[in-house]
């Protein structure tokens, strides 16, 4: 199914035309969506029709009651500002926003319309908000993790494959959670024998140059935490872990149902389905500043066996024991 008739099935959309409806006396909202990836990803196809469901449930249907417009960031930062204020320029009553990378430029846009935003690493530490409880500003939303989570990935790896020595994270060095989760993985090497090093994750061969640069040494391993551009590149940072022969660790669990060695982190699509409650209430009248930044209280833990067996690697029980998931 092409994305078009994805939206329009999720949405419901209406068999009446906008103007048609609108005219029966039924106010329609304007809602702004800024995706950082690209519009045929299917990830985030997977956590728009979460969204969108949620808004049904609510009582919001696309083209009836709200007219919902779509930007695409493909991953990259220039078409990401450009969206940004194409969305701004629209003046929503409200914009759902998805992942660090896209609140920087809707920051820089506007500090007036109420923004919901999605999978956003520490926004405190990021300035997005004064601080959980109170955000203050234009913005709350739900948070994926703090940047002290990148040390249990660490964690995980060092416990999966026990001679590794070298750690390289694969990290977007242009928004504060890319060194924000880079100073936090560091900061827990010393105490499990790794030395940590960075991949800036921007283009596709920068990436395939750094981390076969990294794979010439023994001993080493990846470390993939939250950011678009590694979620853009992920086939290939799978592939590559693979050809080198690198464990792996990332934080979603997509990455391991591609063919990744393990994920730990919480779910990116849930946190879609709730945001629209939060963009329900701010359409029905509630402030961002008044609504609490929400933090996951689920992890998931995902191994994926039959990669472990083609690295070599056999995974501890004590591993096995905690996942949530084992993909055989």
């Amino acid at each position: 199914m092409r994305r078009r008739e994805f939206i329009s099935a999720l949405g419901g959309a209406a068999a009446w035309p906008l103007a048609a409806r609108a005219q029966q006396g039924e106010r329609v909202r304007r809602v702004g969506v800024l995706l950082t990836t690209a519009a045929d990803d299917p990830e985030s196809l997977a956590r728009l029709g979460a969204f969108l469901q949620g808004l049904q449930e609510l009582g919001w249907t696309d083209g009836r009651n709200v007219r919902i417009e779509y930007r695409w960031g493909s991953g990259n930062a220039e078409r990401i500002r450009k969206s940004a204020a194409e969305l701004v320029a629209l003046a929503p009553d409200v914009i759902l926003a998805n992942g660090t990378s896209s609140m920087g430029p809707l920051q820089q846009a506007t500090h007036i319309l109420p923004v919901v935003f999605v999978n956003v690493s520490d926004p405190v530490s990021s300035g997005f908000v004064a601080s959980l409880a109170r955000p203050g500003g234009n913005a709350t939303g739900f948070m994926s993790v703090e940047y002290s989570f990148g040390g249990k990935l660490l964690e995980l790896l060092k416990q999966i494959a026990p001679r590794l020595t070298r750690a390289a994270v694969i990290r977007d060095p242009s928004i504060p959670s890319g060194s924000g989760q880079l100073g936090a993985i560091q900061a827990v090497g010393p105490f499990v024998g790794v030395g940590v090093s960075a991949i800036d994750a921007r283009y596709a061969d920068e990436i395939e140059r750094a981390v076969t640069d990294f794979a010439r040494a023994p001993n080493g391993g990846l470390i993939v935490p939250t950011g678009t551009p590694a979620i853009v590149h992920r086939e290939l940072i799978i592939t590559l872990a693979a050809r080198h022969r690198l464990p792996a660790v990332y934080h979603y669990r997509f990455y391991t149902a591609d063919g990744g060695l393990a994920s730990y982190g919480d779910d990116s699509i849930d946190s879609f389905r709730q945001a629209a409650g939060y963009v329900d209430r701010i359409l029905r009248g509630e402030k961002p500043a008044d609504l609490p930044v929400q933090a996951p209280t689920k992890f998931n833990l995902v191994i994926n066996l039959k990669t472990a067996r083609a690295l070599g690697l056999e995974v501890p029980a004590s591993v096995l024991a905690r996942a949530t998931e084992v993909i055989e």
